[in-house]
């Protein structure tokens, strides 16, 4: 179900915002109207608008006239339903806008293995309808776009990629969090443009903004006041010290790095999911990383690690 919040409508996905849905938002000044991520579930209520009969009802399902496109990350569930407005201008943090430029340089962002890439790629094709666009806009740390009694402020925020962010709408004082979605999956750096460090430090960020809505793209979509944020925010942030406690656990014996990720820390072990093996070599590489640095881990043969 929509929500509205002032001059910010957030537009609820199919299944809750599962992926590969989610909640887009909509944002509606006087003098402009942007549309932050368009869901795949935007796309289905565009087909649902386009074949309703007249009077049938069905027609409030079809698309909001938008002025912009912004967009917190190159993901394919986040760009799905760029492809629908291609007379507007499209904007997306200068870091990840390289994804928008050509299907190779958006699986990059991924750095999925050769034979995963080949099956995802023609997914982010035709189920989720990736449109190049290399005259997209960047955008930055700080920028605001001026929309006529309402603004939103751009909120650098990495880690889940390299130009992540989040949007601040004022003065409605909606926080858009993008994909720290603060669910109990919890946070997820398992691509090629991932950083677990980048990420901790968006958490910690996130802790010291203030707002009196915060929504998410997956399944939460809308928090009201700090408080419920702040509690829910802990949660998805622990997740990643779970999964570091649990992998020392798992290291009292050798393991090979095939083992690990054999094991699964991110996915549950009976998880279909084709990338799967992928996301946990990147993710829990990056735990055994630090954990060498920091002397809680050693490397005894080439991949082969043990807790110390």
């Amino acid at each position: 179900m929509d929500r509205a919040l002032g001059r910010v409508t957030v537009l609820g996905g199919d299944r809750d915002g599962k992926y590969p849905h989610g909640n887009s938002l909509l944002v509606s000044g006087t003098e402009e109207t942007i549309i932050v991520d368009p869901s795949l579930s935007l796309v289905g209520r565009a087909a649902a608008g386009s074949t309703a009969a007249p009077g049938d009802g069905t027609d409030a399902t079809s698309l909001p006239r938008v002025d912009r496109v912004l967009n917190s990350h190159c993901h394919e569930d986040h760009i799905a339903g760029n492809h629908l407005f291609p007379d507007v201008p499209w904007h997306l943090h200068e870091a990840d806008l390289p994804g928008l430029g050509s299907i190779d340089a958006m699986m990059a962002i991924y750095g999925m293995s050769p034979a995963i890439d080949v099956v995802f790629r023609r997914a982010v094709l035709e189920q989720f309808h990736y449109t190049p666009r290399p005259d997209a806009t960047p955008f930055r740390d700080g920028d605001v776009f001026e929309l006529g009694r309402c603004r939103v402020r751009v909120i650098h925020a990495p880690g889940h990629t390299r130009g992540h962010s989040f949007f601040h709408v004022e003065p409605e004082d909606v926080l858009y969090l993008g994909d720290v979605d603060l669910t109990s999956f919890g946070p997820y750096y398992g691509d090629a443009w991932s950083s677990l460090e980048d990420f901790e430090r968006t958490l910690a960020l996130a802790r010291t903004l203030d707002a009196r809505w915060y929504a998410t793209f997956h399944h939460i979509g809308v928090v009201e006041g700090r408080a419920a944020f702040l509690e829910r925010l802990d949660r998805f942030t622990a997740v990643i010290a779970a999964r570091e406690a649990r992998l020392l656990e798992f290291l009292a014996a050798p393991r090979t790095l095939d083992e690990i990720v054999a094991h699964r820390f991110v996915y549950r072990p009976g998880d279909v999911v084709p990338y799967a093996d992928d996301v946990e070599r990147r993710s829990m590489g990056q735990h055994l990383a630090r954990l060498t640095i920091a002397r809680r881990v050693r490397e005894i043969e080439p991949a082969r690690f043990v807790a110390r």
